[in-house]
């Protein structure tokens, strides 16, 4: 189902000119420097092909012929290739397999261009044969240059080698001469087709090898039945192989906006057919300000908040999501689900939708992303803090619809006694945590979750929060610019233990009243909220801290909230 989904995602992006996806026979790689040659195969320059990207240089992503599948040690690449295979020399220190992989490099040219007729590859030619390896340290910025990826370009000519149309034929025709003699039903399209014996690299997934994993793979007698070794174990058409590689390596591109990290797990998107929400979802889920209209995903994160989906986005389509974390050199699949565009959209929709609560400031996010939110749950608020479980956990609820996991409810108030700051990303959190569970176990209880000041719940725990943020008020009100408060003594055990703390936070508030300049209007509203609670609860379970940080949260946000202002009347 799987490489079925990406087979048919090549395909849609192989139709669509503008998509550069690579065509059979070659792959995206990332390149680092151009070799000019003139005609008679001398080189001229060492072309810098790097892109500057927030003021570092970073290597430009080139259709090439495709890598070699390595089983043995050397094998070259055709067209391009490390400093090691195309000059000879590298910073690995090790001469002797530099010169072994040059020699291997120069073979494979002469095997595939010797009679090509083709100035471009006469030059290379030349070059190879007239180059030595020693020369390579010669170069100027070699410390700079060595291990990193080259491809060549003729002088005065604009494209590289590896594109002039005779050298590409040449690259494909070889390719054909090497198809597998091992037929078979292949697994995906299920048509008798020349099997792979190994899969393309896939690059990209955080943790794994840098020079790519499998998806599938086989290495050792254990894993083989019937006498059949590698990937003839799990028969997969060669083209089949080519192309679900390639459509998953388009998706993990950082650029393309369809791929997020999820704890331990990298996960990319992508629709049945062309759908805005596909380059969507990931500005979703980690907003970035280089991707994507921003304007247009606002536009329909606003619908779909409010229950409604954008006329110009078809809720039919399918919609893929993949997960995969590395595993040694290869890649497991974490979580697969096939959804619906109507049915993700709405998800998106009840998350935004149950997160909304009163701003603290105007620049607070109306749509944070899962990572702005889930580095409020960690330590220092560090990423790399983050629990990968409860990330996994958090993602499915938002595209699933569950309750969020109890695990965020707890971190969220974890962090709240450790630094006592109820933020809004936090309290939208909790509020969230809570509206969720009892809308979906069918308590009366959702109807205390508010999404701003609610001055007649009967919630004894939201009531507590609420006193507490007045007793701070008075605190300040007396003392200006005190350096703490009571909420960095005393905010933690208020939250859990009410009963011990309240009754002394009480009496220091009449000292604070008699003290400021507005310690009659603190007093009323003391007044008024201890009028509802009856007496202080010994423990507040998780929950109802939650309930006493989104008080505390509403009744800070009502201070400084400006009054709505009278409607005017219309004259008769």
């Amino acid at each position: 189902m799987i490489l079925a989904a990406l087979n048919n995602y090549y395909e849609r992006l192989k139709d669509n000119p503008d998509s550069g996806i690579p065509l059979g026979g070659f792959s995206r790689q990332k390149i680092h420097f151009a070799l000019v040659l003139d005609r008679q195969g001398n080189l001229l320059q060492v072309q810098d092909v790097r892109e500057v990207v927030k003021g570092k240089a970073v290597p430009k992503s080139l259709v090439v012929p495709e890598p070699a599948k390595k089983s043995v040690n050397i094998v070259a690449n055709f067209m391009w290739g490390a400093t090691g295979y195309v000059l000879g020399a590298d910073n690995k220190e090790k001469p002797d397999r530099a010169r072994q992989t040059f020699e291997a490099f120069r073979l494979l040219h002469h095997q595939l261009g010797d009679d090509v007729d083709d100035d471009g590859m006469k030059a290379l030619l030349r070059f190879l044969d007239n180059w030595s390896p020693d020369m390579a340290e010669k170069l100027e910025n070699w410390d700079e240059i060595a291990g990193l990826n080259l491809v060549f370009r003729l002088d005065r000519a604009l494209e590289y080698l590896h594109d002039r149309p005779l050298i590409k034929e040449a690259w494909l025709s070889d390719l054909d001469r090497r198809t597998s003699e091992k037929r078979a039903v292949c697994l995906v399209t299920g048509k008798d087709a020349p099997i792979a014996r190994l899969h393309p690299d896939i690059k990209g997934v955080r943790g794994a090898q840098t020079k790519g994993a499998s998806v599938v793979s086989f290495n050792l007698d254990a894993f083989c039945s019937y006498g059949k070794e590698q990937s003839f174990n799990a028969p997969v058409g060669e083209r089949v192989a080519f192309a679900y590689t390639t459509a998953l390596n388009e998706l993990l591109r950082y650029e393309k906006g369809q791929r997020v990290q999820i704890g331990d797990a990298t996960t990319v998107f992508w629709t049945e057919r062309d759908s805005p929400i596909e380059g969507f979802m990931g500005y979703i889920l980690d907003p970035r300000d280089d991707r994507g209209d921003v304007a247009e995903v606002r536009r329909f994160l606003e619908a779909v908040r409010e229950g409604k989906m954008p006329s110009d986005i078809d809720g039919g389509v399918r919609f893929y999501i993949l997960g995969l974390s590395p595993n040694a050199a290869r890649l497991a699949v974490r979580f697969w689900q096939v959804s619906s565009v109507g049915e993700i959209s709405s998800m998106i929709g009840t998350h935004f939708n149950d997160l909304t609560i009163t701003k603290s400031s105007p620049s607070d996010p109306d749509f944070p992303g899962m990572w702005q939110m889930l580095r409020e749950t960690a330590a220092q608020r560090e990423l790399d803090n983050v629990s990968p479980n409860l990330a996994g956990a958090f993602m499915r609820s938002i595209l699933t619809g569950a309750a969020y996991p109890q695990a965020l409810l707890a971190a969220i108030i974890l962090r709240i006694r450790a630094d006592q700051t109820v933020n809004y990303l936090r309290a939208a959190m909790i509020k969230a945590c809570l509206v969720r569970r009892y809308r979906l176990t069918g308590s009366e209880k959702k109807k205390e979750v508010t999404m701003a000041l609610d001055a007649q719940s009967t919630n004894i725990a939201y009531r507590l929060g609420r006193l507490f943020a007045v007793l701070e008020k008075a605190q300040r009100d007396a003392v200006p610019g005190a350096n703490a408060t009571i909420r960095d003594r005393f905010y933690g055990a208020a939250s859990a233990t009410p009963r011990v703390v309240f009754p002394q936070l009480l009496r220091l508030a009449q000292h604070h009243i008699q003290k400021a300049d507005y310690g009659t209007r603190n007093d009323k509203l003391i007044e008024e909220i201890v009028s509802g609670i009856g007496e202080f609860p010994a423990h507040l379970s998780l929950d109802n801290q939650g309930f006493f940080a989104l008080g505390y949260y509403h009744q800070r946000q009502s201070f400084y909230s400006r009054p709505a202002e009278p409607a005017k009347e219309e004259n008769a």
